[in-house]
């Protein structure tokens, strides 16, 4: 039996912690970068690091993936599109040690529905160009897995938080905002719980199947920040109505969609229980646990 290897293409935050559950469990890890830096920084801590990016594909595909038996994609398209599929997709589909392959999408790709919820049978909305090039990410993972029968999954992401990437680290930080737009809520999911529903996947794989990865409780941001304040013991900064918020572009953008997004098939076809059903439970665990944001992606 070969020895499990997961080969990670762009090794963020989500990835990262994954990654280290597996490499604590006994298993070979790989993953990519996109500077030498990093890349010694990788080898130092035990994992093979391979340079990556559009336009700078694997200088030697065949042997960087050689081995593989598990495959985690968390790289996001660009403008050109997938550049992991764009530049590796024979690659990957000549490989034949792979048991199972991830791709780590998001829940924007189903647009705006005015609070309704959503399933893995709903029709995709895309709202924004990211979200469009992400809709077409996932039909090109997919197509590889109809066409060669690469082992795929995908898995729907919403707001990623966790230790380092959460309202007590903004309120921390004094960056955190309550922005009020009446009737927004936003779906969030803790980034152990990520890791959870992928490392269940892998025991009851299903090939070309789609899972939503979120939380119990679609709320809205001014609530949390309220909660992360209270854990906190501070004063929560003022509640300021959306049209005059000060927010970046991008920041202002994931205001255009709400959504509310059902997640029982992960709780029903691969047994998950949510280690952090609300982002009370998460936040309340990383306060208690006194972790320290994290660096990198």
């Amino acid at each position: 039996m070969t020895d499990p290897r997961l080969f990670v293409f762009g090794l963020g935050y989500s990835a990262r912690v994954f990654a280290d559950r597996l490499r604590a469990e006994g298993w070979r890890v790989a993953a990519t970068c996109r500077s030498e830096e990093k890349k010694a920084e990788l080898e130092a801590q035990g994992i093979e690091a391979f340079l990556f990016d559009r336009g700078r594909p694997l200088a030697d595909a065949a042997a960087a993936l050689a081995g593989t038996t598990h495959l985690l994609v968390s790289i996001p398209p660009d403008g050109k599109g997938d550049p992991v599929l764009d530049q590796h997709a024979r690659d990957l589909a000549d490989l034949r040690t792979l048991d199972w392959a991830g791709y780590l999408s998001t829940t924007g790709v189903y647009g705006d529905t005015g609070g309704e919820w959503v399933s893995e049978a709903s029709w995709l909305k895309p709202t924004g160009e990211r979200q469009k090039r992400r809709v077409e990410a996932e039909r090109g993972w997919l197509n590889l897995y109809r066409q060669y029968g690469v082992p795929m999954h995908l898995f729907r992401l919403a707001g990623i938080y966790g230790p380092g990437r959460s309202a007590i680290d903004s309120v921390r930080d004094g960056i955190a905002k309550r922005v009020d737009k009446p009737g927004q809520v936003f779906c969030r999911i803790h980034v152990d719980d990520i890791a959870n529903t992928l490392r269940a996947s892998m025991a009851r794989p299903t090939l070309g199947a789609i899972y939503n990865v979120a939380d119990d409780l679609p709320s809205p941001s001014h609530e949390v920040v309220e909660y992360a304040c209270r854990l906190l013991g501070v004063e929560p900064p003022p509640l300021v109505p959306f049209d005059q918020a000060e927010m970046s572009p991008m920041a202002a953008s994931f205001y255009a969609d709400c959504r509310r997004v059902k997640n029982d098939r992960i709780k029903r076809q691969l047994g998950v229980s949510l280690t952090y059903p609300d982002y009370r439970a998460g936040l309340e665990a990383q306060l208690a646990a006194g972790l320290q944001p994290r660096s990198g992606q």
